[in-house]
């Protein structure tokens, strides 16, 4: 039988759980961090990480998660400000593209390439990655509505081409160093453009 923990030990345990994530993804990457590994660090049998989580992934993506929504919401503060004034496209993308270099600095963030971005997306429930780009197309729309913008713009799609971008970023090295930010730029203007 299931051992039982209080609040307070539930608490602790996701609490260390993410932290050990982080630091085996920043070792490990997605592929080679394993549920044994995580348990032995935290001090709890395996078991018990199943009480929290369905998957390695599942902890990883929540992770990778708090720190994708932590940019949202620097962002939007951002906006928050600049919507007081008079937004130009220019300022807009400038925001934007400040935030997409934020992002690649992000200790987790950084070491995600694209296979394993895909790897883990892979093996997430469907429902979760559906939940996901739901949300982001709600946190886009929340945004857009602090400034104007056109009227028929298609919030999903603009999701869609910011999550473009997103993939993009993590194929730096392919597109070209020297001229990696000025293509970021373009494409960031391109999609401010379809919205003012």
């Amino acid at each position: 039988m299931p051992k039982s923990y209080s609040d307070q030990e539930r608490e602790y345990i996701v609490k260390r759980l993410k932290e050990e994530a982080v630091k085996c993804l920043s070792q490990y990457g997605v592929r080679r961090t394993t549920v044994d590994e995580l348990v032995k660090r935290v001090g709890i049998p395996k078991g018990t990480f199943y009480l929290f989580y369905k998957s390695k992934e599942l902890l990883l993506f929540e992770v990778i998660q708090e720190q994708h929504d932590a940019i949202n919401n620097d962002l939007a503060a951002a906006l928050s400000v600049i919507s007081r004034k008079a937004i130009t496209a220019d300022t807009l993308t400038d925001l934007i593209f400040d935030f997409f270099k934020k992002t690649e600095e992000m200790p987790i963030l950084k070491l995600l390439d694209t296979d394993e971005v895909e790897l883990l997306v892979r093996k997430l429930p469907k429902e979760v990655v559906e939940a996901h780009l739901q949300d982001d197309t709600d946190t886009i729309g929340q945004m857009l509505s602090m400034f104007p913008v056109k009227k028929d713009v298609d919030v999903k799609a603009i999701s869609a081409a910011f999550h473009a971008i997103y993939f993009a970023t993590l194929h730096k090295a392919d597109i070209g160093e020297d001229s990696y930010d000025e293509a970021l730029k373009i494409l960031i203007r391109g999609v401010v453009s379809q919205l003012m």
